[in-house]
């Protein structure tokens, strides 16, 4: 420690003699200098930088060591040269990370972490065995059956997700036969609005009737989504009779389901037309786009 402090001193003498205006020569080393020199260029630099800043401290009219002065005089490194030192640590002991470890960051890794190892499992041999019917039975006596109800709601919403409707079904029937379960209305909700994006329509009503069955009504969103699935899958007339059904429904009306009803039946305009009065009625400051007859050949 006494070498380096004083090879560090040999280094900051010429520094010092033009701070206090001296003109003299400086002296020629001695022994004892030259040992604290190689002291000091073998000391490694996290430590060398310490004694520097203990320097400075020690000597406050000492110009600091990596100025633009001591460099042109070749005494110590720019500051292009010298290595950038890592961060002091935070008051609390913990290094803060300065880089990327791989890690998935945002919603995905905490969907991942909200889905059991088991329920990953049992989604990965429903979609393995989804093809024969034995194998597929047989993995849901094995393995599905006794899963837990958090584990059975995970795999459901996500064969939701990944549109893998057909095993949500078949997941949804085994939720209900379980003692734990209570008709839900939107557990119903999103596996009609599965359905209906997936354009499976006629799974999506046979779901639909289980839920009237149960003296469920479903909100605005899911009349939205089925009216649309059936305006996609070209049978306007039952997009017409879930309308029908909607304005039998307790809750009170939106707009969401009138305006895809208005969009969708644009190549219909009798149909239309009997939405828009109800619409007109339901809404009266409510503004309704109608397009040129000419884009669809009326005249």
């Amino acid at each position: 420690m006494s070498h380096a402090l004083r090879g560090l001193d040999i280094c900051l003498r010429p520094s010092r003699r033009r701070l206090h205006g001296s003109n003299s020569k400086p002296n020629e080393p001695s022994r004892h200098d030259d040992q604290g020199f190689a002291a000091a260029m073998a000391t490694p630099r996290p430590h060398l930088a310490r004694l520097l800043l203990h320097l400075r401290r020690r000597s406050p009219k000492i110009p600091p060591p990596f100025s633009a002065s001591s460099s042109r005089h070749g005494l110590l490194p720019g500051p292009s040269l010298w290595p950038t030192l890592p961060a002091p640590p935070s008051p609390g002991g913990a290094w803060r990370r300065a880089f990327h470890d791989g890690r998935p960051r945002g919603p995905l890794w905490r969907s991942k972490k909200l889905i059991g190892k088991e329920a990953l499992f049992a989604i990965q041999g429903l979609k393995r065995f989804k093809g024969d019917e034995e194998k597929l039975a047989e993995f849901v006596r094995r393995h599905v059956a006794r899963l837990l109800k958090a584990d059975k709601l995970a795999v459901l919403g996500e064969l939701e997700r990944q549109e893998e409707v057909d095993l949500a079904v078949k997941m949804f029937r085994i939720i209900q036969k379980e003692d734990w379960y209570k008709p839900d209305i939107y557990m119903y909700k999103d596996l009609i609005i599965a359905l209906a994006k997936c354009k499976k329509m006629e799974e999506a009503m046979v779901i639909w009737g289980n839920m009237r069955d149960e003296n469920l009504f479903p909100d605005s969103q899911t009349y939205a989504e089925v009216i649309r699935g059936f305006l996609r899958y070209g049978s306007p007339s039952d997009a017409m009779n879930i309308y029908e059904d909607m304005k039998k429904s307790p809750d009170p009306p939106e707009e969401l389901p009138f305006r895809v009803l208005l969009k969708g039946l644009l190549p219909h305009p009798l149909l239309r037309n009997r939405v828009k009065q109800d619409f007109e009625e339901l809404f009266p400051e409510r503004h309704i786009y109608d397009p040129p007859e000419e884009i669809f050949g009326m005249r």
